[in-house]
């Protein structure tokens, strides 16, 4: 009769567990929604504001796609070592230094994708940006709700052969909001065919 109920108890525990670590872990609703206010922070504050006074002055907030857990999933990560610099062109013709520094490959929307990760020269030897990583994309929505020029996606080295992309978190660069800013044109090996209905969307 005991085993009756040990059995259940069991898993009623096992299944309180599960549930706690479950709460325990980051809410990625609220990953998202820190990173828009961060960003709409610094677009608000004019002393570190892409846009012009007088945009500035009328700026209520960015425009967000709805944020949508489809485009936040796990990658692999591929370390291609051993890459030669190269000078990625710029929106104002300047040259900035880059080096391949590996590949993301991932599915979504049932289909495989590969998308080169890069690292800057000059931001790696900044104090708190040796581990950043530089992912510049387009996509099939640019130049209708997103930016025509691209995105970007702020990444850091992983621990291991796995990285998470949360394409909520792509932004515009600075040039989408002011010509006076030099920005990365994102690489053609970067472009993916389909919409990436995430993150921030087309300036208004």
């Amino acid at each position: 009769m005991k085993l009756k109920f040990i059995l259940p108890l069991a898993l009623l525990l096992s299944g309180f567990a599960a549930l706690a670590q479950e709460q325990a872990k980051p809410d990625w609703k609220h990953e998202v929604a820190d990173f828009q206010k961060e960003l709409n922070e610094e677009f608000g504050d004019p002393g570190r504001s892409p846009l012009p006074k007088a945009a500035l002055k009328k700026f209520e907030g960015l425009a967000f796609f709805p944020a949508d857990s489809s485009y936040r999933l796990e990658a692999e990560f591929i370390r291609t070592p051993n890459q030669l610099p190269f000078e990625m062109p710029t929106t104002t013709g300047r040259q900035a230094v880059y080096e391949k520094y590996g590949e993301v490959h991932f599915k979504l929307q049932g289909k495989p994708f590969v998308l080169n990760v890069y690292q800057s020269h000059t931001l790696r030897a900044r104090e708190g940006y040796h581990d950043y990583l530089f992912l510049p994309f387009t996509d099939a929505s640019n130049g209708d709700s997103s930016y025509g020029g691209g995105r970007y996606l702020d990444l850091r080295i992983p621990a291991d052969n796995t990285i998470t992309l949360d394409f909520n978190k792509a932004y515009n660069p600075f040039c989408a909001y002011s010509p006076v800013y030099s920005c990365p044109i994102p690489p053609k090996e970067n472009r993916l065919p389909i919409q990436i209905l995430a993150g921030v969307k087309s300036p208004k």
